[in-house]
């Protein structure tokens, strides 16, 4: 389980200030929807509909979800987001690490609710043209093992998962994988290229079409800093990972959960802890993506 993510530390002040709207001008970085999306309790991991009008994050503690960490929901309501409520498809359980597809049909998260291949399962939701959620759907052992699995993201055409997992062996801790969709289920993981090590690595997203990688690495996820990565693929394997550019992204900092916003692909939603905006624990920051500067290769053609 990431006991890291609510492993944050010490108290923090709420911050002051105006608060930020969805088409606010971004200069270094600008605070996800203050008081509303962004709060006193611990946001991680926001992703945005491709239509723009809703964001989904999860949170470690905020209270009124069905149990353990939930999804939530905000709406995009007179240009800023309003209206938190818990998702439907939350269970007594933890429920996590949201992202839709590109074509905005489904929303994939993670969960260790029961009737899982264990630990920490990756699920999707069907998104209702009404805009309710259907029921929770595990993505079946293709990409869930007896560890737990993180953080799915869908490739733009839907073809290929990225995720992290302990269960599939891999460079030790958490690696970085890749599945691919054979008609019926993903299947077939293997090892992201590149960047896999003896430290956790987990929390990706891809820029462009995968031909640039941002992700999370931490000594020990349960125990240490995490901090965001960017790595380019030189044709065949992601390259010279290098810190991301962000102010608070250092050494002692907690920041992960990056995720590319459908609806504005170049910007580049992360958590963190900033001095100023600040609303809580962890918060939801904005900041332009880095260029997809890589070249085509590090996303592997499904096995034939």
């Amino acid at each position: 389980m990431r006991h890291a993510r609510v492993r944050f530390g010490f108290s923090l002040l709420l911050a002051c200030g105006l608060a930020s709207t969805v088409h606010a001008a971004l200069s270094e970085f600008g605070i996800e929807g203050m008081g509303v999306v962004s709060t006193v309790h611990s946001e991680v991991r926001g992703a945005v509909a491709p239509d723009g009008r809703r964001i989904v994050w999860g949170s470690t503690d905020r209270r009124g979800g069905a149990g353990g960490w939930d999804l939530w929901q905000a709406r995009l309501i007179d240009g800023r987001w309003q209206d938190p409520t818990p998702l439907s498809v939350n269970a007594q359980a933890n429920d996590f690490d949201p992202a839709f597809s590109a074509d905005g049909r489904w929303l994939y998260f993670f969960s260790n609710r029961p009737g899982g291949h264990g630990g920490d399962d990756l699920y999707r939701t069907a998104v209702r043209e009404d805009g309710s959620y259907g029921p929770a759907e595990n993505l079946g052992p293709g990409v869930n093992g007896r560890g737990d699995e993180w953080a799915p993201t869908p490739s733009r055409d839907g073809r290929h998962l990225l995720f992290a997992s302990d269960g599939f062996g891999g460079s030790g801790g958490h690696d970085l994988f890749v599945a691919h969709w054979n008609g019926r289920a993903f299947v077939g993981p293997t090892p992201v290229p590149g960047v896999n090590s003896a430290d956790d690595e987990f929390d990706a997203a891809w820029l462009g079409d995968g031909q640039t990688l941002v992700f999370a690495r931490s000594k020990d996820v349960e125990k240490q800093p995490i901090r965001l990565y960017v790595a380019h693929c030189d044709g065949a394997r992601y390259a010279q990972a290098a810190p991301l550019a962000l102010s608070f992204n250092t050494e002692e900092a907690y920041t992960l959960g990056p995720a590319i916003d459908w609806n504005k692909p170049g910007e580049l939603l992360v958590s963190g802890s900033a001095k100023a905006p600040r609303a809580g624990k962890m918060d939801l920051y904005r900041m332009k993506a880095p260029a997809a500067a890589g070249k085509d290769g590090c996303v592997a053609a499904p096995p034939r």
